[in-house]
């Protein structure tokens, strides 16, 4: 089939700008890098507690230069921490062998603000809780918590850190799935929720859970979280649900609320693109974002160094 001119020239075009998008990670500055105009940067993973297996290894390497190029002054996990059972007590070896000995970078020594996921509910979930007293960097006060940020140009934001797990009704069927799960009332969380939303004077609302609302990944929409969740999320504005437990990198839309899943930080499982998917890939990664002004830059890295995705999720948006 013969090429015209202008056929070589669009291929051209898009073959550079993907390459531009998908530059390796060393090569150039994620984000702002002088002071004066650095935002919040920070970085999300999840489903990652895999004793140090090769991927995740990859992983956190790349964790750390992106958590140095950053100055990231904390890293969120959403979930799945310790595979496949969670952890027993504070004294288990999961912590070192899957947390302390991997995640060694110096950029990596800052607080992680950690939630729950399924699989640490086969453990020990109070066990979790009870390690940020033991630990210089774990943190992870309770179940489901707020902490609100500073932004340099005297904007806040108000990150919301949930615990997924009590509304999946089918977990209270799971034989794996501990005594924890019993104890925990959704509707009070959601109350909570509700709260501190309503009474949130922050600029920007970013909030993480475990489990996705809408999804292109293997364990398919989470219809409590639509029915729930994604309301409030729409009415008090919230611009970003961050998740983990697709094993995957995805971003999506539910009208003005962005989605992004970071569940990729060990082993991945397929993910296909959906009606409301802006991106989906099985591979290997971690999201980092930087929240400045009227913009949050949102970057799907891989375990490689590329950067798979970029996005700019506005403050405000109108749909």
């Amino acid at each position: 089939m013969l090429t015209t001119r202008r056929d070589f020239v669009k291929k051209l075009f898009v073959a550079t700008a993907q390459l531009a998008l998908a530059g390796p990670l060393l090569s150039s500055g994620l984000f702002a890098a002088d002071a004066a105009s650095r935002g919040l940067n920070f970085l999300v993973v999840g489903d990652w507690g895999r004793k140090g297996q090769k991927d995740q290894l990859d992983v956190a390497k790349q964790m750390g230069i992106a958590a140095a190029q950053l100055e990231a002054p904390f890293v969120v996990s959403v979930g799945d921490n310790f595979y496949d059972l969670g952890v027993s007590s504070v004294d288990d070896a999961q912590f070192k062998l899957s947390f302390e000995s991997v995640y060694t970078a110096a950029s990596l020594q800052v607080p992680w603000r950690v939630i729950l996921g399924n699989h640490d509910y086969c453990g020990s979930c109070q066990a979790q809780i009870d390690y940020s007293k033991k630990s210089k960097r774990w943190e992870m006060p309770a179940r489901y918590y707020v902490k609100t940020e500073k932004l340099t140009d005297g904007g806040s934001v108000d990150m919301l850190y949930l615990d997924t797990n009590p509304f999946v009704a089918k977990y209270a069927r799971d034989k794996h799935i501990g005594n924890e799960f019993a104890t925990q009332d959704s509707r009070a969380q959601l109350a909570w929720i509700k709260m501190t939303l309503a009474e949130s004077k922050a600029t920007w609302k970013i909030v993480f859970g475990h489990h996705p609302i809408y999804t292109g990944g293997e364990h398919g929409d989470t219809q409590e979280l639509v029915d729930d969740l994604l309301p409030l999320l729409k009415q008090y504005g919230v611009q970003a649900y961050i998740c983990g437990h697709d094993h995957d990198l995805q971003h999506l839309q539910a009208g003005a609320v962005n989605l992004f899943c970071a569940g990729a930080g060990s082993t991945v499982r397929a993910a296909e693109m959906t009606s409301r998917s802006k991106f989906a890939k099985a591979q290997p990664g971690f999201l980092a974002a930087s929240i400045k002004g009227d913009a949050m830059d949102v970057r799907l890295i891989a375990g490689t160094g590329e950067v798979l995705y970029a996005y700019t999720v506005p403050k405000k948006v109108t749909v």
